[in-house]
């Protein structure tokens, strides 16, 4: 019980702390038109799509996929846009691996990442990984990769709660802020690390395999 209401004032305190900060909107992508603010990688091109769909960056793919925003994001911010995992009866759509890579960066070429979309290739980046639903959607996790093979797990759900639901819409929020790691999915905290050793550069990702997913309402915020 001291345990649960420890964890509750600090939740309380952390809320506090962070609704007292000023926020200042420096990207946004609503996918009206196009998707020239992002870079592609998906391991089987030829059996995978991505293009615009009603206003939503709609993606579709066979199997590994990540589509990456092409600005380096730095400091302290918050990142929030919206998702669909489409379950219609196509090929692609499986409710599962609803995930995100953030303050990704290659060790060995600071300023970019080339990878081909297998999920194995990123093994070797720094970044922070959210993966909801994955594996056919029996678990979501969270994981710091350290650039040497080295992707330990955090902290693992696999609870139906803390599961995908098809056709549901989904509010992502992400923040970073002085080396405090959270992720939040339609207003509930999912994950919460305070990194001793933060990332604080690096490329926002979407990430996923084998399934069909729009995205809409892309933003990165600044926390001043």
């Amino acid at each position: 019980m001291k345990s649960k209401y420890c964890l509750f004032v600090f939740l309380v305190f952390t809320s506090i702390l962070f609704s007292q900060s000023k926020m200042e909107l420096i990207y946004s992508d609503n996918f009206d038109k196009d998707w020239s603010n992002w870079n592609v990688e998906f391991e089987k091109p030829e059996t995978s799509s991505l293009k615009i769909m009603d206003g939503k960056l709609d993606v579709s793919t066979s199997i590994g996929a990540t589509i990456w925003f092409k600005n380096q994001l730095s400091g302290n911010i918050m990142i929030t846009y919206d998702v669909i995992v489409v379950e219609d009866g196509c090929t692609f759509d499986r409710v599962s691996d609803m995930n995100a890579f953030w303050m990704a960066t290659d060790p060995s070429v600071p300023n970019a990442i080339k990878r081909d979309g297998k999920f194995a290739s990123y093994d070797n980046l720094n970044l922070y990984y959210a993966g909801v639903g994955g594996h056919y959607n029996t678990y979501s996790r969270f994981r710091k990769y350290k650039g040497i093979d080295d992707k330990s797990i955090l902290k693992e759900y696999s609870d139906k709660e803390h599961l995908l639901v098809g056709n549901k819409l989904y509010s992502v929020k992400i923040i970073v802020n002085k080396g405090h790691i959270q992720y939040f999915l339609n207003g509930e905290l999912y994950w919460d690390f305070q990194d001793e050793k933060p990332y604080e550069k690096g490329f926002f990702g979407f990430r996923t395999s084998k399934s069909h997913q729009q995205f809409d309402n892309f933003k990165v915020f600044e926390i001043e």
